[in-house]
């Protein structure tokens, strides 16, 4: 789902709800981002609504005032109109007589040992995070809107210094109690108190006071200095959790949990196997299955998900029909591994589907902590010796492209030298001494060309070459470069994945012919988790995920006081022109103005070399036996198989004759 701009509750990690589209949950959100469809520029206004909005006279209470005015409405888009009016029928992506029944089971690496999405304590699976919902909810065809969900209306005045949920009375936990005014406070409180300290320390100041109104009725009211676009989503998108479970078991949200906690979804954690297996079940009496957001949608039974150690391994499994739906992400695997029996016949379907989200920023990131990393000329000439254009050919089946920016394809991705609205933003920081000031004169930061014909490019390994020499990294007569002092340039490079090994040898391989001193260390994903956490690492895989709407999210990817907490800073990133620009970006009223201020974050963070920029896939690969249904234009912003998509149970019958699955 699109709306990744709202803070991130959860660890970083694949949220299922999120990446596979189920109901979003907006404040889990981080690497799944959307391609906008663009709004009017003109329409900056924060109450923009579709129709249903009302401008009403209401006090901060609730109740009508003389001379004020209150905008009421079914759902919230700061810049431009909602695409569904407050009496649409459903979703214009989905099926509304989609049946439902049957199982769609999927596959997910590594094991777990939680069911906690919200500490880094323990090796969470984030199905665990599946059953909970927000007060509003995302769609998969609009970028950056979200629509009443445990909501039926908001009420906010122009100035957004507070907002007013009315809540559905009918809303339920899967036990069946109701879920009240009182659960959204204490979940707030909650994630305040307990959380994670990089949302803590991005949401910390976004409220002054949370007042339950009555049990139906909540009140937020903000900061005068919180972001202001980011306000309403960020208390319609906090996760609710239970109040009487919290109180009953004494259940801590920075602690592991071998029981997932209560929700209100349309699916609750039905069994497990911890390590191995998670058994989601549709709930047959959930509240909000007659919704019109909800309409055509939910449809399986169950949700089944098995967890193997080695993707190779987990694909052998889905040729054996132990589990339906694959989402494939090896290259090597979706150009070879896909002719085998079951394809050919047609019983499994393999498809390319464009991706229409903002893709990830993919990088080997150093650890800015280390001392080797604090000369910028080290760390491009880290970065200059891995050939993209050679891996991209002779590893990667030429199905990638290469990753020039943390906005890649947005309007907001830094272009050649910097505009006029840039220059403004970036000026001041340069007098102060913040940033060099070439940032004003050279042209954005791009991956270096090499050639494809050979491992490495000789130029590049040149230039190379010649900024570790200025750096006084001297090559010795044992071919290791040392400093002044005599320290070796030792680096680590650490994996969590044998899939990446192929993948990062040959950028080995030129690291050593540079006369640096590697390691290649796989080590298994619960203890790469821990060294991450604790930044023991000097460099490892590192993924932002930016969206059409940055805001505060910034802050836990790149913000100096999210450093001490890496799982989202995971360079460690301390600067205080980054920190500027991002303010400039999360307080920006108009879309230009978040556009100009996000072009110029992008250029600062690439001229700093964070990391080693590696490649998109501009498209999602998928495999599955033929006994799903979707509607024939899937969204522009998800796959959908788990939100919309249905079973068709004929077809499933006729494979289960043939022997095609278990």
């Amino acid at each position: 789902m699109p709306q990744a701009r709202i803070l991130a509750l959860t660890r970083s990690g694949p949220s299922p709800r999120l990446a596979l589209s189920l109901l979003a949950l907006a404040s889990a959100v981080w690497a799944w981002e959307a391609r906008a469809q663009e709004a009017d520029s003109d329409a900056a206004s924060p109450q923009a609504a579709a129709g249903g909005t009302e401008v009403a006279g209401m006090s901060a209470a609730g109740a009508p005032a003389a001379g004020s005015e209150t905008i009421i409405s079914h759902g919230y888009s700061f810049f431009g109109d909602l695409k569904y009016a407050a009496d649409f029928d459903h979703l214009d992506y989905v099926n509304p007589d989609a049946p439902k029944g049957g199982e769609i089971s999927e596959w997910a690496q590594g094991n777990f040992d939680s069911f906690n999405m919200y500490t880094i304590q323990g090796n969470a699976t984030p199905w665990g995070a599946f059953p909970f919902e927000s007060l509003m909810a995302s769609t998969a065809d609009e970028a950056t809107a979200s629509y009443c969900l445990i909501c039926e209306t908001l009420a906010y005045p122009e100035s957004l210094d507070w907002v007013i949920f009315t809540m559905r009375p009918e809303a339920r936990f899967s036990d069946g109690s109701p879920l009240t005014a009182n659960d959204v406070k204490f979940s707030y409180d909650l994630f305040m108190e307990q959380g994670l300290e990089s949302y803590r320390m991005a949401a910390g100041g976004f409220v002054t006071e949370v007042e339950v109104l009555d049990d139906h009725r909540i009140k937020f009211t903000f900061a005068p200095d919180s972001p202001v676009r980011d306000r309403i989503p960020f208390a319609g998108g906090i996760s609710i959790l239970s109040q009487a479970e919290f109180e009953r078991t004494g259940a801590r949200l920075d602690a592991p949990s071998d029981v997932p906690f209560l929700g209100s979804g349309p699916y609750l954690v039905d069994s497990w196997d911890m390590g191995r297996q998670v058994l989601l079940r549709r709930d047959d009496d959930y509240w909000g299955k007659d919704l019109p957001i909800n309409v055509g949608r939910n449809n399986f039974d169950t949700i089944r998900v098995e967890y193997f150690a080695d993707a190779t391994v987990a694909l052998e499994a889905f040729k054996a029909g132990e589990y339906t739906f694959r989402n494939e992400t090896d290259p090597l695997l979706w150009a070879t591994a896909y002719d085998f029996p079951a394809v050919q016949s047609g019983q499994v379907v393999r498809e390319e589907i464009l991706n229409g989200g903002v893709p990830v920023a993919a990088y080997w990131a150093y650890n800015l902590r280390r001392a080797v990393f604090q000369d910028v000329r080290v760390r491009e000439a880290l970065s200059l010796v891995f050939n993209f254009e050679w891996t991209n050919a002779t590893l990667l089946y030429d199905l990638y492209e290469p990753l020039p920016s943390f906005f890649t394809n947005t309007d907001m991705m830094a272009v050649g030298t910097p505009t006029e609205g840039e220059l403004a933003i970036l000026q001041p920081l340069v007098d102060d001494g913040l940033l060099d000031a070439s940032i004003l004169t050279d042209e954005a930061v791009l991956p270096p060309e090499s050639s494809p014909d050979r491992e490495i490019d000789r130029g590049n390994l040149r230039r190379a070459s010649g900024l570790l020499d200025e750096a006084g990294w001297t090559v010795g007569a044992d071919g290791l470069r040392r400093n002044a002092d005599g320290e070796v340039l030792r680096v680590e490079i650490l994996e969590f994945s044998p899939t990446f090994e192929r993948l990062t040898l040959p950028y080995v391989s030129n690291l050593e012919r540079l006369g640096v001193d590697v390691e290649f260390e796989i080590v298994d994903p619960a203890q790469a988790t821990q060294r991450r956490d604790s930044s023991d690492f000097d460099m490892s895989r590192w993924s932002p995920g930016m969206d059409f709407e940055p805001g505060s999210g910034l802050k836990q990817w790149f913000g100096s006081e999210s450093a001490a907490e890496s799982n989202r800073n995971l360079p460690g990133i301390q600067d205080p022109a980054v920190d500027r620009i991002i303010d400039i970006v999360v307080n920006a009223d108009t879309r230009e103005g978040m556009e100009t201020a996000a072009r110029a974050l992008d250029r600062v963070l690439r001229a700093m070399r964070l990391g080693v920029p590696r490649w998109y896939n501009p498209n999602l690969w998928v495999a599955y036996y033929d006994m799903f249904d979707h509607p024939e234009a899937l969204p522009p912003f998800s796959v959908g198989e788990l939100d919309f998509w249905w079973y068709d149970a004929e077809a499933a019958a006729k494979l289960q004759a043939a022997g095609a699955f278990q």
